[in-house]
C-alpha cells in the first residue's frame, strides 16, 4: 500500500506537464494516431500470415477450397483472403500475399516517421518552453534566493533535469501508446482467433506487472538521489573553475581533486544503485517472452494435433508472430517506466523551485512612476535573513534631487546594503523608502531599477566584448556613446590599445582583464544607461588614488544635472561632494560637508581622513 501511494505521489509532479501537453495538443493528438495506424498495419501481417500458412498446408494435404474461414481475421484482410481465395495457383498466392505483407511494412515505417516528426518534436519544443519558463523563473528571484541555492544547483535542474523530463514528454509518451495499442490491437486478434489459446499465452504478464510494482519506487527514489547528488557534483565543478587561481595560488589541486572525486564517488554509487535496480527488469522480461513462446508452440501443438479449439499450424505461427510483436513493447514497459520515474523525480526538483514565489515582487497597485526626485530614509531599519546581522538602524537620511553624496565608514557599517535597499534587492523590514515622495514599493520593479544607474562593488563582466559588455546598460547604444562613456570612465585609451580594440572578448567575469579595467568598464556600463540616479558603490577600489581623481574630475561634468550616491571608503578624493555621509553601525552619526566633519573634534570622519591622509603620504614618500 505505502508503494502504491509512493508511485501515485511521484506520478502528481508530472501533471505540472499537462498545460504544454494542451498548448501542443494538435502533435500529441496527431502522434497518437499515427501510433495507432502504424500498430493497426503491423498487427494485420500475422493474420496473413497465418493465411499463407494454412493456405499451403491445405494445398498439401489437397483440401484447398475456394471458400476459405475468415473467422477472426480483420474486416480488410477478409476481403484479401476472399480474393486470394479464388486463385489455386499456390505460388502466385503467396507471392501476393508476400507482397501486400511488405506494402503493409512500408505503411507502417511510414507512419512510425510521422509519429516520431509529431511527438519527438513535440517533446523538443516543450523542452525549449520548460528552460525558458524556468530561467525566467530565475530571473525573478530575490537576491536571497541565489544567496541560498547554489550555482550548480540551478544549472543542473534547467540542464539535466529539464532534458530527463524531455525524455518522459517524447519517448515514454510514445512508448506508452505503442505499448497500449500493440497489446489491445494483438490481444483483440489473438481471442478473435483462439481465446484458450490466448490465457494460456498470456499468462505471465501479471508476474510482469508484479515485478513492475515492486521496483517502480525504488527507481524513483533513486532517482532523487542520483539528480541530488549530480548537483553537487556540478556545484562543486563550477566553483573550481571560477575559483581556479586561487586554487592554483595556495597549490591546492590535490585537495579540490579529492574534494570532487569525493562527490563524484557519490554520484557514483547512486547511479550503479540505480543501475542494479533497472537490470531486473530486461532478463525478466525476456524470460516472460520466452515462456510465452514455449506455451505457445506447447499448448498450440497440443492443440493442433487434436484438432481442438480450431487451432491451425497457421494460428501457432500467428501467435508466435504476435508474441515477438509484444517483445519491444512489453520489454519496454521496464524502460518506460524507468523513464517516467526519473521524470517524476526530476519534475519534483523543478516544481520545487517553479513553487517559490519571489519574495520581492510588483504590488498590485505598483504603477510606471517617475523616479527622478528627492530621495528619502524614514525610519529605516534591515536585518538580513540568513545571517540575522542588523545592517540598518532607524536610520533617516534625505537626498536632494540633483545632490552628489559621498556615503563612506568602516567596513560593515551598512554603506552597501542602503544601494541594495534603493534597488530593492532586499525589502526593509521597519520604516519607509520614498522617491519623489512615493514609496518604492509602489513602483514596478522594472521602473524603479531602469531609472537607476549601478555599479556594484562585486564587478562582473559577461563573457563577451568589451564594447557590448558597455553596451549591456543600453543596447541601442550607438559605437560613440560607448566610447564617450568609456572616455569618462577612464579607460578609453586603455581599450585602445587591447589586440581587438573594443571587440576584445574578456572571457569569463572578465577574467583577461585586471580589477581596475573591470571597474571602469563597469562604470562605463553604467554610464551609458540613461538614468537620473547613479549609484558607485565602491566601485574604483582597484585602481590609485591619483587615478580615481582624475576619473571623479570627468564624472563631476557629467553628473551636473543627476543625483548620484558615491559609496567609498576614500574621503580625500571626493573633497568637492555636496555632503558626506558617515556611517557606524547601520546608523548616521555624522554628516555635512568636508569641512564642517573636519571641526568636529575625534568624530569619526576626522579619524578616518586623518589615517587615509597618512597612508598616503606614505605610499608617496616610498614612491620618491
Amino acid at each position: 500500500m505505502q508503494k502504491s501511494f509512493s508511485y501515485f505521489a511521484a506520478m502528481k509532479h508530472l501533471k505540472a506537464l499537462r498545460k504544454y501537453f494542451w498548448k501542443y495538443r494538435v502533435r500529441l493528438g496527431a502522434g497518437i494516431l499515427f501510433v495507432m495506424l502504424s500498430n493497426y498495419f503491423s498487427v494485420l501481417s500475422p493474420q496473413l500470415m497465418k493465411f499463407i500458412i494454412n493456405y499451403v498446408d491445405q494445398s498439401i494435404a489437397g483440401t484447398v477450397s475456394a471458400e476459405h474461414p475468415t473467422k477472426g481475421y480483420d474486416y480488410f484482410v477478409k476481403k484479401l483472403i476472399t480474393i486470394l481465395s479464388q486463385n489455386t495457383n499456390v505460388v502466385q498466392v503467396i507471392i501476393i500475399a508476400s507482397l501486400i505483407i511488405l506494402f503493409l511494412a512500408l505503411l507502417r515505417g511510414f507512419f512510425m516517421f510521422l509519429m516520431r516528426q509529431t511527438i519527438i518534436v513535440m517533446s523538443r519544443h516543450i523542452e525549449y518552453d520548460q528552460k525558458n519558463e524556468i530561467f525566467n523563473h530565475y530571473q525573478k528571484q530575490d537576491a536571497l534566493f541565489f544567496k541560498r541555492h547554489t550555482t550548480g544547483d540551478l544549472m543542473n535542474r534547467i540542464a539535466e533535469d529539464v532534458s530527463r523530463v524531455r525524455i518522459y514528454t517524447g519517448p515514454a509518451i510514445m512508448y506508452i501508446v505503442n505499448l497500449i495499442s500493440v497489446i489491445a490491437l494483438s490481444v483483440f486478434f489473438m481471442l478473435q482467433s483462439s481465446v484458450e489459446l490466448t490465457i494460456y499465452v498470456l499468462l505471465p504478464l501479471p508476474i510482469l506487472a508484479v515485478i513492475i510494482y515492486f521496483v517502480n519506487s525504488n527507481i524513483h527514489k533513486k532517482s532523487e538521489q542520483i539528480q541530488a547528488s549530480l548537483s553537487d557534483l556540478t556545484t562543486h565543478a563550477q566553483e573550481s573553475y571560477s575559483g581556479i587561481r586561487v586554487i592554483k595560488s595556495f597549490v591546492q589541486e590535490s585537495a579540490m581533486l579529492k574534494f570532487f572525486t569525493g562527490s563524484s564517488e557519490k554520484y557514483r554509487k547512486n547511479a550503479i544503485a540505480l543501475a542494479r535496480v533497472e537490470t531486473i527488469y530486461f532478463p525478466s522480461i525476456m524470460l516472460l517472452i520466452g515462456l510465452s513462446i514455449l506455451l505457445t508452440i506447447m499448448i498450440g501443438g497440443l492443440y493442433y494435433i487434436n484438432n481442438q479449439h480450431g487451432v491451425t499450424l497457421g494460428t501457432i505461427v500467428e501467435f508466435i508472430v504476435y508474441v515477438n510483436m509484444l517483445t519491444f513493447p512489453v520489454s519496454a514497459i521496464g524502460l518506460t517506466a524507468s523513464m517516467i520515474q526519473r521524470a517524476s523525480a526530476s519534475q519534483k526538483r523543478l516544481n520545487e523551485f517553479l513553487n517559490i514565489s519571489p519574495a520581492i515582487s510588483d504590488a498590485e497597485n505598483s504603477g510606471d512612476f517617475n523616479a527622478d526626485g528627492d530621495i528619502e530614509f524614514r525610519n529605516v531599519s534591515f536585518t538580513y535573513p540568513d545571517t540575522g546581522i542588523q545592517a540598518i538602524r532607524q536610520l533617516n537620511l534625505l537626498i536632494k534631487k540633483g545632490e552628489k553624496l559621498v556615503i563612506t565608514g568602516r567596513t560593515g557599517s551598512g554603506k552597501s546594503t542602503l544601494a541594495q535597499l534603493l534597488l530593492r534587492m532586499y525589502d526593509i523590514d521597519e520604516g519607509e523608502i520614498l522617491i519623489n515622495e512615493k514609496n518604492i514599493k509602489d513602483y514596478q520593479l522594472s521602473t524603479l531599477r531602469n531609472q537607476i544607474g549601478y555599479i556594484p562593488q562585486d564587478i562582473f563582466l559577461f563573457s563577451d566584448t568589451v564594447e557590448e559588455n558597455i553596451r549591456f546598460g543600453s543596447y541601442h547604444a550607438s559605437k560613440e556613446e560607448v566610447y564617450e562613456k568609456a572616455e569618462i570612465a577612464g579607460v578609453h585609451n586603455e581599450i585602445l590599445k587591447f589586440a581587438e580594440g573594443y571587440k576584445t572578448l574578456v572571457g569569463e567575469r572578465g577574467v583577461t582583464l585586471s580589477g581596475g579595467q573591470k571597474q571602469r568598464i563597469s562604470i562605463a556600463r553604467a554610464l551609458i544607461k540613461p538614468a537620473g540616479l547613479i549609484i558607485f558603490d565602491d566601485c574604483l577600489s582597484a585602481v590609485d588614488a591619483k587615478t580615481e581623481r582624475e576619473i571623479m574630475a570627468r564624472l563631476n561634468k557629467y553628473l551636473e544635472e543627476k543625483t548620484a550616491i558615491i559609496i567609498t571608503h576614500r574621503v580625500f578624493s571626493l573633497l568637492s561632494a555636496d555632503r558626506i555621509v558617515v556611517m557606524d553601525e547601520g546608523k548616521i552619526p555624522e554628516q555635512g560637508t568636508h569641512a564642517e566633519l573636519m571641526n568636529i573634534q575625534n568624530g569619526l570622519y576626522l579619524k578616518l581622513y586623518n589615517r587615509q591622509q597618512k597612508g598616503v603620504q606614505d605610499d608617496e614618500d616610498e614612491a620618491d
